[in-house]
């Protein structure tokens, strides 16, 4: 199976556990750990509108930028960081973003008891326009990514409903905006290094411009950039609850396209309190926040 394949999970958004797609989602997920969907059913003029709106942030003043800084969300990791803030394996990459979550207001309980990962996002005065169209964009993921999960459960013979009633009832939802740099003169157009994603599933969508590269056992190969497809793919939570059947698959990022390039990865992970290491009864917050202390040591 060359590069990542494309999959039309149309049938999957309309109620149908159809099982020709979760054979071609189970394929995908053995031999490559990412691939293409289409036929999703979200707007496209929600991906524009946010795209519009994240590009106003971006070229706002740095001092503008800073008065959201992740600081100032304390545990619940939010907010934005500037231009090499981010480390992948101890590295700094090469691009600024913006964290955002589910919203939470102060009374939520995981809130009250101040749990990490869990509170408001923060959110800038201008553009006024992002609050809106990154809650908006929260919701039609989190919808998205439980379909796909229908199909990954499908494609592993258990279930359509497995992940839901196991593990993602109440999701860990995570979602970050990144703005990368037009490549630098004689540059590689480094972006961000080799990683592998650590939680169970990311929806990627993107502005059209290429940058992502995935690892294939016939070598590095470029991801589709497409505007109306999100990119999918595995993390090491899910290839841990597939007993290793699917991929985590490292990937990085090289921004050639002498362009600046803006993704927006969405990641639908399992609740905080649930259960992934029976053993043990280590649940996934566990696992997570030994994850996020490597990302931002402070």
């Amino acid at each position: 199976m060359p590069g990542v394949p494309e999959i039309d999970i149309g049938p999957l958004v309309r109620g149908h556990d159809d099982p020709a797609v979760a054979a071609a989602i189970d394929r995908a997920c053995r031999e490559v750990g990412f691939f293409c969907v289409v036929g999703h059913g979200v707007d496209p003029a929600l991906r524009d509108r946010l795209d519009r709106a994240a590009r106003a942030f971006f070229a706002r003043p740095e001092a503008d930028k800073a008065a959201i800084a992740m600081a100032r969300a304390g545990r619940a990791w939010r907010g934005w960081f500037p231009l090499g803030g981010e480390l992948t394996a101890g590295v700094p990459d090469r691009k600024e973003g913006l964290y955002f979550g589910q919203e939470l207001g102060p009374d939520h309980p995981r809130v009250r008891a101040g749990t990490p990962l869990h509170g408001p996002n923060l959110f800038p005065d201008e553009p006024a326009d992002l609050r809106p169209a990154v809650l908006a964009h929260l919701d039609a993921l989190t919808r998205l990514g439980q379909v796909v999960l229908r199909g990954i459960a499908l494609g592993l013979g258990r279930p359509a409903s497995w992940f839901a009633d196991r593990f993602t009832a109440d999701p860990l939802i995570l979602f970050r905006i990144f703005r990368y740099p037009p490549p630098l003169p004689g540059g590689d157009g480094w972006g961000a290094g080799e990683h592998a994603d650590y939680g169970l599933l990311t929806l990627l969508a993107q502005d059209g411009h290429p940058g992502l590269e995935v690892r294939t056992p016939d070598g590095w190969v470029e991801a589709p950039a497409r505007p109306d497809a999100f990119v999918c793919n595995l993390g090491d939570m899910l290839a841990r609850l597939s007993d290793g059947r699917y991929v985590s698959t490292p990937h990085r990022v090289r921004n050639r396209s002498g362009a600046e390039r803006l993704s927006f990865p969405f990641f639908l992970d399992p609740g905080w309190d649930a259960v992934v290491d029976p053993a043990t009864g280590a649940t996934y917050g566990d696992h997570i926040l030994t994850k996020v202390s490597a990302v931002f040591p402070d």
